[in-house]
């Protein structure tokens, strides 16, 4: 499983904005791909979401989860 955090998101999204600051306050680091910039993001989060862009859209390795809490990041996270 890759060890890289990615979050999906998109500009102008609450539930994205939400999710940020709750990954900041617990420490956790991610790579921030947007899915109105990044082609293959968005492509990545439809194939996750029933061909919905759906975000935010987490990804570990093969695990993703749609609009998770930071706690659930966390707990994915082995945290």
């Amino acid at each position: 499983m890759s060890d890289t955090l990615e979050v999906f998101w998109r500009p102008g999204c609450p539930f994205c904005t939400g999710l940020r600051l709750d990954l900041k306050v617990r420490g956790i680091s991610a790579q921030w791909r947007n899915i109105w910039e990044d082609p293959e993001a968005a492509a990545i989060v439809r194939a996750a979401n029933g061909g919905n862009e759906t975000v935010p859209t987490v990804r570990l390795g093969e695990v993703t989860l749609t609009n998770p809490s930071g706690r659930e990041v966390a707990r994915l996270l082995g945290n």
